[in-house]
């Protein structure tokens, strides 16, 4: 991603010529989301591969496209895929798109993921409102030179997550009799799941959740001082060790399919408060 600010500029550039559309907030539908696409009023919907500089999504579940457009009134736009380093795909361009979703001007991110649990107390089924992270990721998206006008140098990451904003969103959970929690993400390059051993680790470590993205996604997110709501859907239970079991990818999108109508009321909810 050699010039990422000249390719940044070149792909919102091509945005802005598709559609005029202002978005407030930004959207990346993980594999918890991915149906909150169909209740967007769309106003214009964009292809991957057709977005000069984007990569192309290679994950089965993942749509791969960028939809501009309301959701109940809300001007949004919504990434329906995302990237991730076992793709193949490099941090930066991994991050290309939270930094386009940036310069189209919005006001808040919000990431959703699905995970596995590594606290005892969080089950399959269960939404977790992220707080914090650990970055066991190989690569950081903002290694290499630092061009100021996206961010500074060394971000502080003391403030990352909104944790009233998640206290708010864990009230409507609750009013809503949906089972829901604050946790710590673990980020891992994957794609293999984790051993025993290793989700013994993570849970002695702090790690509530483990996943394969987001945190380089909020890395730089917080680089451009975009301020974040992430919340991740539970697949499977991997602590303690006795209640492991083997896990598939089909069987992580069906179980992330049954919760997807509870994720997609909480962030409506959310988006509802913070547009006021």
């Amino acid at each position: 991603m050699n010039d990422l600010y000249k390719k940044l500029q070149e792909t919102v550039e091509f945005l802005q010529s598709m559609t005029d559309f202002k978005p407030r907030f930004g959207i990346i539908l993980g594999t918890g989301l991915n149906n909150l696409a169909n209740e967007i009023e769309v106003i214009a919907k964009i292809e991957y591969k057709d977005i000069i500089n984007f990569p192309i999504s290679t994950v089965q579940s993942h749509k791969g496209e960028l939809i501009f457009g309301n959701l109940d009134g809300i001007p949004i736009v919504a990434m329906a895929g995302r990237f991730h380093y076992y793709e193949g795909y490099s941090m930066k361009e991994v991050t290309f798109p939270v930094r386009v979703l940036k310069m189209l001007g919005i006001e808040r991110l919000i990431i959703s993921n699905v995970s596995g649990s590594t606290n005892e107390n969080i089950q399959a089924g269960d939404i977790v409102f992220i707080k914090d992270h650990i970055n066991l990721q190989p690569e950081n998206p903002l290694r290499g030179v630092n061009d100021e006008r996206l961010g500074p140098r060394f971000p502080d990451m003391l403030k990352t997550y909104d944790r009233e904003l998640n206290a708010k969103a864990l009230s409507i959970a609750k009013a809503a009799n949906i089972k829901a929690h604050e946790g710590v993400y673990v980020g891992l390059q994957g794609p293999n799941l984790e051993t025993p051993a290793e989700y013994v680790y993570l849970n002695r470590i702090g790690g509530d959740v483990v996943g394969m993205s987001t945190v380089p996604e909020v890395i730089v997110a917080r680089h451009s001082n975009l301020p974040l709501f992430v919340l991740s859907v539970v697949s499977n239970q991997s602590y303690p060790p006795e209640v492991i079991k083997e896990t598939t990818v089909e069987e992580v999108i069906e179980l992330a399919k049954t919760v997807e109508p509870k994720m997609t009321f909480v962030v409506k909810e959310v988006l509802k408060l913070l547009n006021m």
